[in-house]
């Protein structure tokens, strides 16, 4: 969730709870820019419409002066804007989205999440994400922390597939929950990242936290100045030339941790564009290599990364439980093509490098 700073103390009760409170400081460098696009790119998921409302509102301040949405942000500006919480639970909607089902009891939920499916509402998906659907199929699905989140102990990106599980009772998301917390139990990926690695395993430690520079950008900050610290163990499953396909096993859970440690080692995901895996990394700059590049992007229209396995002891039965799920057909068509065009050329140096 974003970085938010404490509402004055006179703003207490139900009228803070309504609202959040966020407050950037513009960067020394930055160029001259209407201040609806600025926060646009720094507050994911608010619309343009919603940043308009609130200036007109006299929510957004600049140097503690109410502005208009067309005002153009200077450097060192400091900048405030305060924003409704999205509905509250009650006023989300059940409906009728197929969910994939791996396993069900009286406990928990394990299901397989397909790409392009939103986990839970927030800004600009009120309606259509997985929350939506899990009401739908189940009744009386205990609250989070987060009171948009009932039963979810857990969250994957929208455009990462995988196996996640979902509480059913108050007990089963607190004894879940500590598992997260604690690290006992198992999560495994697959992502296909660029370029070849030196060494079969490995392991990234950084602290991640808000980019600076793009709110909805994860940063990693080795020296632990910012962030949370996350850990991610590493290993070689298929070496494609210019790709590798590797298994990701977190030790913690940071947003965004895979796709923002991998690209600070200088391996972005296939296809991210936020973190910059969505153009030839490695490879040369022919014609035929980026017609097939091209093709590798059409076949798979996201970050190549799945959420493999799972593993947890249930809450009840104290048992490990393990649940698996194959790649999904975009990210194997996007393997099957790497494995073809390895076979056919010889890696033997970059001439774009």
């Amino acid at each position: 969730m974003f970085e938010t700073d404490e509402l004055p103390d006179a703003e207490t009760g139900s009228e803070q709870e309504m609202y959040e409170h966020h407050r950037f400081r513009v960067d020394p460098g930055q160029e001259l820019l209407r201040i609806d696009k600025y926060l646009m790119h720094k507050l994911a998921s608010v619309s343009r419409t919603k940043i308009q409302a609130a200036a007109d509102a006299g929510n957004i301040l600049v140097n503690d002066k109410a502005i208009k949405p067309s005002y153009k942000v200077k450097p060192l500006d400091n900048i405030s804007i305060l924003l409704p919480h999205p509905p509250k639970v009650f006023e989300l909607l059940a409906e009728d989205i197929p969910l994939n089902i791996v396993f069900e009891d009286d406990t928990l939920i394990i299901l397989n999440k397909p790409p392009g499916l939103v986990v839970h509402p927030g800004y600009g998906n009120y309606t259509g994400t997985l929350v939506n659907g899990l009401l739908w199929h189940f009744e009386h699905l205990p609250p989070s922390s987060h009171e948009q989140r009932p039963g979810l102990v857990h969250r994957l990106d929208k455009d990462t597939s995988g196996i996640m599980v979902v509480a059913k009772t108050e007990y089963a998301l607190a004894h879940l929950a500590r598992q997260f917390y604690d690290r006992t139990n198992d999560r495994r990926y697959l992502a296909l990242v660029w370029g070849d690695f030196d060494t079969d395993q490995g392991t990234v430690e950084g602290h991640i936290g808000r980019s600076r520079r793009d709110r909805k950008v994860m940063d990693v900050y080795p020296d632990g100045s910012e962030g949370k610290p996350a850990v991610t163990h590493w290993k070689v499953v298929e070496r494609l030339g210019y790709v590798t396909l590797v298994e990701c096993k977190l030790e913690t859970g940071r947003t965004h941790q895979i796709r923002a440690h991998m690209q600070h080692i200088g391996h972005p995901l296939f296809n991210d564009a936020t973190y910059g895996g969505a153009h030839i990394v490695k490879g040369t700059s022919f014609s035929k290599y980026r017609q097939f590049i091209d093709n590798c992007f059409a076949a798979c229209p996201r970050q190549a990364l799945h959420a493999r396995s799972l593993g947890i002891k249930h809450p009840v039965t104290k048992q490990w439980m393990q649940f698996d799920s194959e790649l999904p057909a975009d990210i194997q068509a996007v393997i099957a093509k790497w494995r073809t065009y390895s076979t056919a050329h010889k890696f033997e140096g970059d001439p774009a490098e």
